[in-house]
């Protein structure tokens, strides 16, 4: 490499910054970890504090974004991250789940009157099925071919919503009840909240805080599930099936399935999150699901750094809270956006927070997304190259 191109000599910077914070915390005791982890969890509970909102939102309510976009935007990375960085199948439609839990909170809200929680098992099950179902047929396919019947999947969940009067067409639904508030658990006849001596949070229109502590609740449960998935015999399927699926199947792994699985988690990640959503925004319509979302959690999960947990929720936090944070400049934020986004991918290709493994994958030029990548040249394969001239 020509360290004497600033723009190289910039990129080799921040990729030995982000080796030598890999492995210091590769050697770092178990106990430190769990102390970091706990901080993490009390810092996202106090992030929705009013002394950060003029600095993070100036022009907007802080709390508000804190649950859409920012908090829904990096659930539905890490869904997202499940297909693409982890099992590398290009998803264009994830959007489609997150608008079949939208849709499924609406209908059994509404019409037959269910509990929030006992909807949101059934949210995520139908999501479950609905990635199976779309899987089931698609998943022979690879690369470009796969992403496009992706692509349409999405389209086709939202368009059909809109041309079908029985879940309200275009105009949606509306009245969608809101998760049961704290002060109205009853344990044997007792309010729980009076024995406890507990002001009670409660879910309604005008505070988004519950909901977000509630979004955070589901944050962790996902990314506890997520990262024992990755560790485990399934996410080295992921891994072998991303770096080469034809060695992996020849190597006796079962792909198929294993690709199924990660369609069929991903859709239940994405269906969880638009259940929650749907029960604080009380009403939906089929705009709400454009294929523009799916696009932008895909930007976010390859600038963070596709396959890397803390990377791919850090993409999303910046993707979804720059254009809010630039809301007062009006047209010229989405300007400075595109701008920010421009010049991160080119000091970072493989993203904010890259997986070794990913980054090693990206150099050899099998990078970008499970097969399609093995069509494009690695950005360092090239870039480098392009860079030192």
């Amino acid at each position: 490499m020509n360290q004497k191109n600033p723009l190289a000599g910039i990129r080799t910077g921040l990729g030995r910054f982000g080796d030598d914070m890999h492995d210091r915390w590769q050697i770092t005791p178990g106990w430190q970890r769990w102390i970091l982890y706990v901080a993490l969890i009390v810092g996202a509970l106090l992030l929705p504090s009013e002394s950060l909102a003029p600095f993070m939102s100036p022009y907007t309510d802080w709390a508000s974004i804190l649950f859409f976009p920012i908090g829904t935007y990096v659930v539905l990375a890490i869904g997202l991250n499940v297909v693409v960085g982890q099992a590398g199948l290009l998803d264009l439609g994830f959007v489609a789940f997150y608008a079949v839990g939208g849709y499924a909170m609406a209908l059994i809200g509404t019409r037959l009157g269910w509990n929030f929680w006992l909807i949101l098992l059934v949210g995520i099950a139908i999501c479950a099925l609905s990635g199976i179902t779309l899987g089931a047929p698609t998943l022979r396919l690879r690369g470009d071919y796969l992403a496009i019947v992706t692509l349409g999947f999405g389209e086709i969940i939202r368009i059909t919503a809109r041309n079908t009067d029985e879940i309200g067409g275009p105009n949606g639904i509306r009245g969608i009840p809101h998760p049961p508030s704290y002060e109205d658990l009853h344990l044997f006849g007792i309010s729980i909240p009076n024995v406890f001596g507990v002001d009670p949070l409660k879910y309604g229109v005008l505070d988004p805080r519950p909901y977000y502590y509630l979004l955070v609740a589901l944050a962790v449960i996902v990314i506890i599930l997520v990262k024992r998935w990755e560790k485990s015999r399934v996410g080295r399927a992921w891994a072998a099936i991303r770096e080469d699926e034809d060695a992996a199947e020849v190597m006796g792994v079962p792909t198929f399935r294993f690709k199924m699985l990660a369609f069929a988690i991903g859709a239940s990640i994405g269906g969880a999150m638009g259940v929650l959503w749907a029960a604080k925004a009380i009403s939906i319509n089929p705009n709400d699901f454009q294929f523009l979302l799916s696009a932008t959690i895909l930007a976010a999960v390859v600038m963070g750094g596709a396959g890397n947990l803390p990377g791919v929720m850090l993409g999303a936090f910046v993707v979804a809270w720059l254009p809010e944070r630039f809301r007062g400049l009006q047209e010229y934020r989405m300007l400075i956006f595109g701008a920010v986004l421009v010049a991160l991918m080119i000091f970072r290709p493989e993203g904010l927070l890259p997986s070794r493994q990913r980054r090693a994958e990206l150099k050899e030029g099998s990078g970008g997304m499970g097969t399609l990548g093995a069509e494009v040249p690695g950005p360092e394969s090239h870039g480098e190259e392009a860079a030192s001239k």
